[in-house]
């Protein structure tokens, strides 16, 4: 069976971090509707990607952070759902905020660094985590 998928949807995706903690969010919508995520969604036309991706941030969670940088560009290829979107992760630190979900999230919630792999399905996410991780610790050490 061929898929036929729409053109891609540029997205904006959010890895903030509290010390050795991550922000996710349960989607409550498709794809991956329930799964645990990061934060993020759908840049809107004439919007930046970063500034989309403190938009979203804030929308689904209710919590202020600072981007630190890119950490990838990702195919989020989804033919159960007949979605593709290029997922634009950026490393985030936190400032403000304790998360309440909001917009399209069912849930929001800080949780520890340790416990991500028994949350998130999707590999994909859980490698972008990893290199946000390195990313704020280099970030930290730049005088």
């Amino acid at each position: 069976m061929t898929f036929v998928l729409p053109a891609p949807v540029p997205a904006v995706g959010v890895v903030c971090l509290r010390g050795d903690q991550v922000l996710l969010i349960r989607r409550g919508t498709p794809p991956m509707q329930g799964s645990w995520s990061l934060p993020g969604g759908r840049i809107e036309p004439g919007e930046r990607a970063v500034d989309a991706a403190l938009r979203e941030l804030g929308e689904e969670t209710g919590v202020v952070a600072e981007l630190v940088g890119l950490i990838d560009v990702v195919d989020g290829i989804f033919p159960e759902s007949a979605r593709h979107y290029v997922l634009i992760d950026y490393a985030a630190r936190w400032i403000s905020g304790e998360p309440v979900a909001g917009d399209d999230a069912q849930e929001a919630r800080f949780v520890p660094l340790s416990g991500v792999g028994d949350l998130i399905s999707w590999s994909e996410t859980r490698r972008v985590i990893a290199a946000a991780m390195r990313l704020v610790a280099a970030a930290s050490r730049i005088p």
